[in-house]
């Protein structure tokens, strides 16, 4: 999606993909600036080893625990993360809402983009806030540093942490609007359900962080069109973060429009 957004644009200037192992990430960002590098985006693994690895960190990356997006200038390296904001332009795009108008619900809490958006739904005040992983113990340690948070600025007011079993989805779901998968879960055909049978409604928005190759759908896609639910999957959020990225690198807003374009070509082949 990035080089057609180059192109468009009438920028002198090219993304290309560079595999980094873990450990070498702060070496490698100053390879990067050293040859002349405008900006990065930063995958797994190392969202939280670049929050170290840059000059600056923006309030907001600080806050999410983690940096997926640099900007280079004059040789000063400074992190942001695209994966709150994504989330809640994805969400307003896909359904019409306001994350902070609504009862959110993220499977798979503890850590990565999961955390991200649930920090970032704590933030946005959203109605409700459910925490879920398959750790406990992580979306315990989440909530704890949300409710300190809570003492220096305003955050949502009904913070609460589930065990993922089916018992206990089934009970919360009643008083869930938004359903987010911050896992990998899904993507292969033969993964386990998720989520209890029946416990979708045609009522819930369901937010899917993974998406699959050549129009096919994740297995929460699925279970949520069996539903009648509405459904969004990552693509969605993968366009966001990167017209987020864009902004940050060239201070002027992205071309979406041909950035979906290019995104969905490349998903579609």
């Amino acid at each position: 999606m990035h080089n057609p957004a180059l192109k468009v644009c009438g920028l002198d200037a090219q993304y290309v993909r560079v595999q980094v192992p873990a450990g070498l990430v702060a070496e490698a960002f100053r390879a990067f600036a050293a040859a002349g590098f405008i900006g990065i985006n930063v995958t797994i693994p190392h969202k939280f080893e670049a929050l170290d690895a840059v000059d600056e960190v923006d309030p907001l990356a600080r806050t999410l625990g983690a940096v997926n997006t640099v900007h280079i200038h004059e040789g000063k390296l400074t992190g942001y993360n695209t994966d709150g904001p994504g989330f809640l332009r994805s969400v307003k795009e896909a359904f019409g809402a306001e994350v902070k108008d609504l009862r959110v619900m993220i499977l798979g809490a503890g850590g990565g983009a999961g955390r991200a958006v649930a920090v970032q739904s704590a933030l946005e005040q959203c109605r409700s806030l459910v925490l879920v992983n398959r750790t406990l113990s992580k979306t315990e340690q989440l909530g704890h540093e949300l409710t300190a948070m809570a003492g220096t600025q305003p955050l949502c007011q009904d913070i609460r942490t589930v065990a993922w079993e089916d018992a206990a989805l089934a009970r919360v779901l009643p008083e869930v609007d938004l359903i987010v998968n911050g896992t990998s879960l899904g993507m292969k055909p033969d993964d386990a359900p998720f989520l209890p049978a029946g416990a979708l409604q045609a009522r819930h928005l369901v937010f899917d962080m993974v998406y699959r190759t050549g129009g096919q759908l994740p297995q929460l896609g699925a279970a949520a069109q069996a539903a009648g639910a509405r459904y969004v999957d990552g693509a969605t959020l993968l366009l966001h973060q990167g017209a987020i990225s864009f902004e940050h690198w060239f201070h002027r807003p992205a071309p979406l429009e041909v950035m979906r374009a290019g995104l969905s070509a490349a998903i579609q082949a």
